[in-house]
């Protein structure tokens, strides 16, 4: 154990802990001006007093920004283990971490971190047996690492990269161009005003989606509508590029283009939400070729996986909740003409990849892979044993044997394996170099059960030998939506917590995909309310078994989380002590009006469509559910000031109502971070300072005894 560490266990241990959250403590507010905004929904009015928060332009916006970080981080400094956790929290990330390599024309590439470098580094290797030279480092593009490198894309004959920016954490991408044989070369090309997109090489140019330029200081709140998909040839400038397809009758539709890896065909794929696209495809060799339908309905998801033996092979959940790998005639392409070249089993198909000839299919059973080898027309061969409980993912060639693989797990950091086809042959590429004992803690995998009679996984983890006498610190995390998995990965961030006693916890709710379509869509619409239910009763399932009390039980979500915690908290105050909101969504009724929020609308609903949405989204919106008089659990609240994803007035609209209406002693607080966005690309800096504060103001709030009187102790504020 680590001298720093040992500093802050004794800090705990020996009851000098800062209890914050005191009885007696009031807390000074910044007091921010009200309107008398009211809206009309379906006859019934609602008021918005925080209205103006929502214009980032807005002079009074910044002056209470400031006072909110004033108050938060005058509390934090008060937490006497605040900067032994802080330096806990850099010695523990400081070690190298790769991605998963991939190849193109004989080079390998592949990013690495060495530690504390803001930014991940892209290598490539020119060779089999060659060394890895850096081909782009992000951290050189600014000095404060907040420009992030996101798409990258090299083109079929490996001479070029084109390559995607953001700052500062925004959506917002510009796309460059370098020379791979001599990185310091770089084109003229640069393109502007791209979101959502990725990047797809086609002769000697790219396909890209865009938007047009939002209003002058609206870049971060405006509606983004009419994505449109360009080609750009290389060497030109953005306003020659052609424009590929627009539709101008449905401006809330994003459009992706790419192609298969030999360049024979163009995909173009449609969404009018977070889930279901069409897909049509045209052949690039016919001069002129039409586009051909593979779907027109947005109900179900299409992924492209290869094209083999000339059929394009598709993962799909269309009449397969669990999905399916189907193979398509490009001569008959429709749905009726598909044939199933691996049906759909009773786990969710989650990955398939062409690699060597065969196919590699991961499965997601119970929230964590397993993984098989299938010949080219769908048999299988054998499975591919993995390490323990966790996930896995891989990267190779058609045409070569040799592959690569990853998997990580909650307490078995990201390993990156090179595996030959033909002998089964594994061996680390990449081993984990993390300052972390795996032997010390252990996961377990144990179940609730939801008002549906459905059981359904929880992972815990916690350090071995932890006595389960129902009072320990314990945080659980949830997500719950769009059809996303939670599945085991590591986190060096959350070893202090571990290493002082606590528990961390991971549930599996309806909303998310662990288990297909039908339990994605059973927590969407007016079904939403049942991951709320999900989340509640995982953590009755905790306290039941002993694992913790609701004095020592704290929750934590981001983003569509943040509006799980949030309704949680509103709903249950009485079943949880602190609670972790990240870049939520928490006005139900406004969501859509911002950026890209209306693409979210087939999992929320949206408040103008009828008035039983408007109801049932107003009885659990987490800004308008806040109530006066009620003893809320202690809250922070963290946004970013570049978030043009879920837009920061979220946050600060529902921590101004808490602020006004909470009456109980527990802290509502809101740290806003400069210069960063939803969460991508954000500089290990910033990663580890919001982590201190994070983890410091939890720590501090879960460490009384239930049985034992809090130590008033007043703060001055």
């Amino acid at each position: 154990m680590s001298r720093l560490f040992l500093m802050l266990a004794c800090l705990t241990l020996s009851g000098s802990v800062l209890f914050a959250a005191a009885q007696d403590c009031s807390w000074d507010y910044p007091q921010p001006e009200k309107s008398d905004q009211i809206d009309v929904y379906f006859g019934m009015e609602v008021a918005d007093p925080y209205r103006w928060m929502e214009d980032e332009s807005d002079p009074r916006l910044a002056d209470w920004i400031q006072k909110e970080n004033d108050v938060t981080q005058s509390y934090l400094s008060k937490i006497p283990y605040r900067e032994a956790l802080k330096q806990r929290l850099t010695e523990l990330v400081d070690y190298p971490k790769y991605s998963i390599p991939w190849t193109r024309q004989g080079k390998r590439f592949f990013f690495k971190n060495s530690g504390l470098q803001n930014q991940s580094v892209l290598y490539v290797v020119d060779a089999s047996d060659g060394e890895p030279r850096v081909l782009l480092d992000p951290n050189t593009l600014s000095e404060d690492g907040t420009v992030s490198l996101q798409a990258t894309s090299v083109s079929r004959n490996g001479k070029y990269l084109a390559y995607s920016l953001a700052r500062s954490g925004s959506d917002w991408n510009e796309i460059h161009v370098l020379t791979i044989d001599d990185a310091k070369k770089t084109t003229v090309d640069e393109l502007k005003w791209i979101k959502f997109s990725p990047i797809s090489w086609a002769g000697d140019g790219f396909y890209y989606s865009r938007y047009d330029a939002p209003p002058e200081g609206r870049e971060l709140s405006a509606k983004n509508e009419f994505h449109k998909v360009y080609y750009h040839q290389l060497g030109t400038s953005q306003e020659e590029d052609r424009l590929v397809y627009e539709d101008r009758e449905n401006p809330q539709r994003t459009h992706r283009a790419f192609t298969d890896r030999d360049e024979r065909y163009l995909f173009l794929a449609a969404s009018a939400s977070t889930y279901g696209n069409s897909l049509v495809f045209k052949d690039l060799r016919q001069e002129n070729a039409p586009f051909q339908t593979i779907i027109d309905t947005f109900d179900s998801d299409l992924g492209f996986v290869a094209v083999v033996s000339g059929k394009i092979l598709l993962q799909t959940d269309r009449n397969a909740p669990n999905r399916r790998l189907v193979a398509v005639d490009p001569e008959n392409p429709t749905p009726e003409h598909w044939t199933d070249l691996i049906p759909e089993a009773d786990s969710l198909l989650a990955g398939v990849w062409n690699i060597g000839g065969k196919l590699i299919v991961t499965y997601l059973k119970d929230a964590a892979h397993a993984a098989y080898l299938y010949d080219d027309q769908g048999n299988r061969e054998r499975e591919i044993e993995l390490p323990t409980l966790g996930v896995c993912g891989f990267s190779g060639e058609p045409d070569q044997d040799m592959y690569f693989q990853s998997f990580t797990s909650f307490t078995y950091p990201t390993v990156i394996y090179q595996c030959d086809m033909r002998t089964g042959r594994t061996t680390e590429l990449f081993p984990s170099e993390a300052k972390f004992n795996p032997a010390d803690f252990e996961t377990r995998r144990i179940w609730y059960t939801n008002n549906a009679g459905q059981k359904a996984p929880i992972f815990v983890v916690y350090k071995k030998g932890l006595t389960l006498d129902g009072n320990n610190p314990t945080l659980l995390y949830g997500y719950g939506g769009f059809n996303i998995n939670m599945t085991p990965s590591f986190s060096a961030l959350r070893l202090p917590f571990l290493e002082s006693g606590g528990i961390y916890a991971v549930a599996i709710l309806r909303g998310g995909g662990e288990y297909g379509e039908t339990w994605y869509k059973s927590g969407t619409l007016l079904q939403k309310k049942n991951v709320f239910d999900d989340f509640e009763a995982a953590a009755e399932e905790l306290i039941r078994e002993k694992y913790t009390n609701p004095q020592r039980l704290a929750i934590q979500g981001g983003s569509n989380g943040g509006l799980l915690v949030g309704a949680a908290m509103t709903r249950r105050p009485d079943l949880f002590k602190a609670v972790l909101c990240a870049v939520g969504v928490l006005d139900m009724l406004r969501y859509q009006k911002f950026t890209i929020g209306w693409a979210w609308a087939k999992d929320y609903g949206t408040s103008e469509e009828s008035e039983e949405m408007f109801r049932y989204l107003y009885s659990y919106s987490p800004l308008h559910n806040v109530k006066s008089g009620v003893d809320y659990p202690a809250v922070l609240i963290t946004t970013s000031d570049h978030d043009d994803r879920v837009v920061p007035a979220h946050s600060f609209k529902f921590a101004a109502t808490l602020q006004e209406k909470s009456t109980g002693p527990n802290p509502a607080f809101l740290r806003i971070e400069t210069k960063a966005g939803h969460g991508a690309g954000k500089p290990i800096r910033k990663i580890i300072e919001e982590s201190t504060d994070v983890w410091a103001f939890l720590m501090d709030q879960l460490q009384s005894e239930p049985d034992q009187p809090r130590r008033s102790l007043r703060l001055n504020h």
